[in-house]
């Protein structure tokens, strides 16, 4: 037949394709079994509530008009279902494609053996392929992947949730979804009603799924039978021994399960057929791992099938179970022995290869028995009492431990390590080692020769020309040996023994040893000759462990507890990685075989989950230092004194503290120790990736790290509406946590080799960015997450019913300590006083304290969040004035005072008319409570800037200072306008990162800042105008401190916050927007100077002086010229206002 997997054999080559393309779609629905939207799941009441009316089921195929129209009909579900689409639409189309990929892989395969049945192949044929190695096991492959694949995707994604999927699939991509198999997918994988928390096994299940697409009757009979008969990928070359038949028809027992859940028919009634198959494939055993490590207990899996359920009984028999656990827990114990007297020998001696090769491959057929009958199964259909029972009666007879079998797997990964490399340096210097030998060997014997011939004198030896003329021929019959000449080579070691007894030449200890050592360099160069690449392949057959995948997850506490205990424990783990990644040849070997693209991506995937298991095992080194770090931060904190500068000698002995600086010694040298244990593992290969042991330790670091300090910042910023404890003093005792991790974080990088100033600045901030970024995801109008967001590891926030976060929590703290409708702000103290007591609540030196407890970095993420607060608030205001200004009731009474405003007259006399007016009162409650939100945020982000300047001024002036002179300069470049298209993106990246960096050193003034997006707001002045004269009653000039205040308690208003608010939102306009309103405020003073000039001390006067005092307000603010409201007011009624002011 030819190579069948050759290149021009199309035949071979696309059921190859396939095959991989199985592989491929297997990979791809692992990595997406932990990326299910949670709202898909609607497992709480509050989601049901939300989501029910629009993540539904395949009943929506039945009724698809009227659940449509209801979504339609409700704009609160309009929005929402507009939310789940910007944000799962992505990965409910990946999903699609991997559930899609499934049926066309199926559909595919009918195709190829419709083609062979039609004779599409020349000379092929399903029977031909069956005959062929390569062919047979190819496409036994093909079913069997099939059969996993529906296996993992009914276990992985339940019923319910395959078909939320897809209906939100079909409804979110209809264009696209009318050119798909849409409607095939849904009839493939609807629900079985099979789920992996009830353990109850649906009727039928799994064949009525495994028939939803059929498959030919007779290939899979065909399968069957060769599975039965054959052994398909000849394992028992790596297994020679019959007690390890099991063991090696492991993988082809596995196929051959997954492949009869295709003919049911066979499993209920072929009895004969059923034993012939237990009695070759389950003998003794009954637990097996279908994929990767998905394992599946027989005893449940055939309970429902009455022929196979019979013949696996005799397997299953009490004794026979007993029997084989006391075996296999004798020789557990056997092997943990020898391996351990193995791993004494300082090195493995060639000569004893043999010897390793067996005992590795009895470790593994142990390890192989023990590891699967002693776990949990994967996909458990029915938890049935005796699968229970069979389970416990293991455990007992074997006495199995799990420290016990770790010993062991560490024992044998160690050994097969080191044979693998024996092996491979044996192979890679094969050739020379070979060569030399023969040119030593040649020259003894030539030695010899010489002896006897008289030409080398040696005592006690006459001269024999027959014994030189023998050797000299011996040396050149060695002289002409090849490697493969393994017979003659057996040949010359009888004639050398035979020589040494017929010639008595034992007599003569030199000639003796002579032939002793070349008779030794002829063994050798018999067993260099004799290695070959299919003994590495045996034992990397040997050697696979993808069985035990899932299986290891439970040897993790063990293995922590173990490294715990003795941290040099790591090196072996080291071993143990490597032994783990060979188990990912199993399913790349077709990936790569068909030179696929998909290979990259499914050894990504593999490689990712060997080394998240790394991780998480070595995690425990990084936890066990910060254990000792948090004793250390103790000692440093309350037991050392402070040693002053001069220290009598009396005092000496009160400041040595002997006992604390012994044991701040002991925990130093422990948090090396332990260090240490993970650098000696150096550069670990996982598969595709290779992890560097500094990095793996830096990174473990990094992450206890930002547990520890998350957790101080989730436990020291909680507030309690009564408690007693005021922010100062929270903030307060939150430095002195923070303040003693660094500095102890500090005094360990010399014993850990890190550079800790480093990792704590770029973890404090990863802290802090992470919090916002969480805090604004749940503050947003979108209440779910985008699919690319997951929570990360390194971060545990504790929520509670305000915010998600810490830095949230801090904030809505700050913003209602500091709120306008309970306090005001008096600029000249710098400080926010209550209204009613008009006790001071807060002043500036908060912002102090919290730079001292959270950082720089916290403090510009505290300001970030602010800006998103208010970026928020003008989104609505702006929302909430385009849905209003459409009202008749509003754009009469716009147009109406716009028509006063710009009269030639203008309001002269009219005062009253602003405040006789009722629809201007419609205006007030909801705009003024946006204007204040925004001014108040303002306010709280300059008195941030203003923290962060002075700090940066102490901490880093040079940089300040350069930060100041390259602003200056960009400005002034702005300022030219002269606009260079061509450097366009570099002006642009250049802005982006100098803007961050002047956020970051306070060098930046908030009020100028742009949030959103120019609205078009024609009248946005007016209606801030007609919102300012409303609030002018409520207001009066206090003397004593310099500013305006409210009136009255009940009716509050702080006018700086007011201004500020007021400024911001104008300044999201356009320039003139500002100046309008300057203007029309001017024109107000001026109306209400003409109207009440004369009647000092009535309601125009003094609104007249508040609006002037407003108006300087908002020069000072906005920074706008002052000139600008002289050329609308004369400076003599300006004087008169501060005239009357000063009495």
């Amino acid at each position: 037949m030819g190579d069948f997997l050759a290149s021009n054999n199309i035949c071979g080559q696309n059921l190859l394709r396939l095959v991989s393309r199985g592989n491929a779609i297997i990979a791809e629905l692992m990595r997406l079994k932990d990326y299910v939207p949670s709202v898909f799941s609607l497992d709480s009441k509050q989601i049901v509530q939300k989501y029910g009316s629009i993540i539904i089921d395949f009943v929506y195929f039945k009724s698809v008009s009227i659940y449509e129209q209801k979504i339609e009909n409700d704009p609160v579900l309009q929005e929402t279902d507009e939310e789940l689409r910007n944000n799962f639409s992505d990965i409910i189309s990946r999903f699609y494609l991997a559930f899609e990929s499934i049926h066309k892989y199926i559909t595919d395969l009918n195709l190829y053996v419709d083609e062979l049945g039609d004779g599409m192949y020349i000379h092929q044929s399903v029977d031909t392929i069956m005959l062929n190695e390569e062919g047979r096991q190819l496409m036994c492959e093909a079913v069997y992947l099939y059969g996993v694949m529906l296996l993992l995707v009914d276990y992985h994604f339940e019923g319910c949730i395959r078909e939320r999927l897809l209906v939100s699939y079909y409804r979110y991509n209809a264009q696209r979804s009318s050119s798909t198999r849409v409607d095939d997918v849904c009839m493939l994988l609807r629900s079985t009603g099979f789920s992996k928390i009830s353990n109850k096994r649906p009727a039928n299940y799994p064949e009525e799924y495994f028939k939803r697409v059929s498959l030919n009757d007779s290939l899979i009979e065909h399968i069957i039978g060769r599975l039965r008969s054959d052994e398909i990928y000849n394992q028992s070359l790596a297994f020679p021994h019959p007690k390890h038949r099991s063991t090696a028809l492991s993988n082809q027992a596995s196929m051959l399960v997954v492949i009869l859940s295709f003919k049911p028919a066979m499993l209920h009634t072929h009895t004969a057929i059923m034993r012939e198959i237990v009695d070759r494939f389950f003998p003794d055993n009954w637990v097996i791992s279908i994929y990767m490590g998905i394992v599946i207990n027989l005893c449940d899996w055939w309970l429902p099938y009455k022929a196979a359920r019979t013949a696996l009984n005799n397997t299953l028999e009490s004794s026979n179970v007993k029997v084989i656990a006391q075996n296999y827990g004798q020789k557990m114990k056997k092997l943990i022995s020898e391996t351990e007297e193995m791993q004494s020998a300082v090195t493995l001696d060639e000569s004893a290869i043999g010897s390793l090769v067996k005992l590795v491959r009895e470790c593994n057929v142990t390890l192989h028995w023990i590891l699967l009958h002693s776990t949990t199964s994967t996909i458990s259909l029915e938890d049935s009492k005796r699968s229970r029972l069979l389970k416990q009666l293991v455990m007992t007879e074997s006495k199995y431990t799990t420290s016990d079998c770790l010993q062991l797997l560490l024992s044998t990964a160690q050994i097969e390590q080191g044979v693998k490399q024996l092996y491979k340096d044996l192979l890679f210097g094969k050739e020379t080692k070979w060569l030399r030998d023969k040119g030593t060997c040649v020259e003894r014997v030539t030695d010899l020769a010489q002896i006897f011939g008289g030409n080398k004198s040696l005592d006690g030896i006459e001269r024999n020309q027959n014994l030189h003329t023998w050797f000299m021929e011996i040396s050149k019959h060695i002289n002409s040996l090849k490697q493969e000449d393994g017979r003659k080579i057996v040949q010359l070691l009888q004639a050398l023994e035979e020589v040494q007894e017929f010639h008595q030449l034992e007599n003569n200890l030199h000639i003796s040893q002579y032939l002793a050592d070349t008779r030794e360099i002829l063994h050798n160069m018999l067993r260099t000759g004799s290695i070959t690449e299919d003994t590495m392949i045996s034992l990397n057959i040997v050697t696979d462990c993808c069985y035990a995948w899932n299986i290891m997850e439970s040897f993790i506490d063990t293995m922590q507890a173990s490294i715990k205990e003795s941290p040099p424990t790591v090196i072996k783990l080291k071993a143990l990685f490597l032994k783990m990644a060979s188990a990912l040849e199993t399913p790349l070997l077709r990936v790569n075989q068909a030179r696929s693209a998909d290979l990259s991506s499914v050894s990504q995937y593999y490689s990712r989950e060997l080394e998240k298991y790394a991780r998480r095992v070595l995690q425990i080194i990084p936890e066990t230092v910060f254990g000792l770090l948090a004793e250390i931060v103790h000692l440093e904190t309350n037991a050392f004194k402070e040693i002053p500068t001069k220290l009598p000698k009396d005092k000496l002995k009160d400041y040595a503290q002997l006992d604390d600086r012994l044991k701040m010694a002991k925990l130093t040298y422990a948090v090396s120790v332990f260090t240490k244990g993970v650098l000696s593992l150096r550069s670990v290969p996982l598969g595709v990736l290779r992890v560097d042991s500094h990095r793996l330790l830096e990174d473990g670091i990094r992450q206890e790290l930002v547990k520890k300090v998350t957790l101080a910042l989730d436990n020291g910023l909680v507030f309690e509406p009564k408690s007693k404890v005021s922010l100062l003093q929270k903030l307060h005792n939150l430095t002195a946590i923070i303040d003693g991790y660094r500095k102890s974080f500090q005094y360990i990088q010399d014993y850990i080799n890190i550079n800790s100033l480093k990792i704590w600045h770029e973890e404090i901030t990863y802290i802090i960015n992470n919090a916002v970024e969480e805090e604004c995801s749940v503050s947003s109008w979108t209440s779910g997450r985008s699919w690319r967001y997951f929570q990360d590891e390194k971060h545990v926030s504790i929520s509670d019913n305000n915010s998600a976060t810490f830095i949230g929590r801090l904030a809505r703290e700050l913003l209602r300590i500091t709120d306008p409708r309970t306090t005001v702000y008096i600029e000249h103290s710098l400080a926010w006083y209550d209204l009613k007591t008009q006790m001071e609540v807060l002043n500036y030196k908060i912002f102090s304290r919290t730079l001292e407890a959270i950082g720089t970095p916290g403090l510009t993420g505290l300001d970030k969040l602010i800006s998103f607060y208010i970026v928020i608030e003008l989104s609505n205001m702006v929302h909430y004035i385009e849905k209003n200004i459409r009202n008749k009731v509003w754009s009469s009474t716009i147009d109406y005072f716009d028509a006063i405003l710009n009269s030639v007259d203008g309001p002269k006399g009219n005062m009253s008319k602003f405040h006789s007016s009722t629809q201007t009162s419609k205006f007030c409650p909801q705009l003024l409570d946006y204007v204040l939100k925004v001014g108040h945020y303002q306010l709280l982000k300059k008195k941030i800037a203003y923290e962060l300047n002075t700090a940066c001024k102490f901490e880093a002036k040079h940089m300040e200072a350069a930060l100041q002179t390259l602003n200056t300069a960009v400005l002034f470049e702005i300022n030219k306008q002269n606009s260079n298209e061509q450097s366009e993106t570099e002006k642009n990246e250049l802005l982006r990162e100098l803007s961050i960096r002047l956020d970051w050193a306070g060098i930046s003034n908030p009020h100028n800042n742009i949030y959103i997006k120019s609205p078009n707001i024609n009248n946005i002045a007016l209606i801030m105008f007609l919102l300012t004269i409303l609030q002018l009653p409520k207001l009066h000039y206090c003397k004593n401190t310099g500013s305006l205040l409210s009136k009255r308690p009940q009716d509050p208003l702080d006018a700086v916050v007011f201004v500020i608010g007021v400024q911001t939102i104008l300044r999201q306009c356009t320039f003139s927007a500002m100046t309008r309103y300057v203007k029309y405020l001017c024109v107000y003073v001026l109306s209400c100077v003409t109207t009440d000039s004369i009647k000092a001390g009535s309601d125009g006067e003094s609104e007249g002086y508040n609006t002037l005092h407003i108006l300087e307000l908002f020069t000072k603010y906005s920074g706008i010229s002052r000139s600008l409201i002289l050329k609308e007011i004369p400076i003599i009624i300006i004087d008169h206002f501060q005239a009357k002011t000063a009495k």
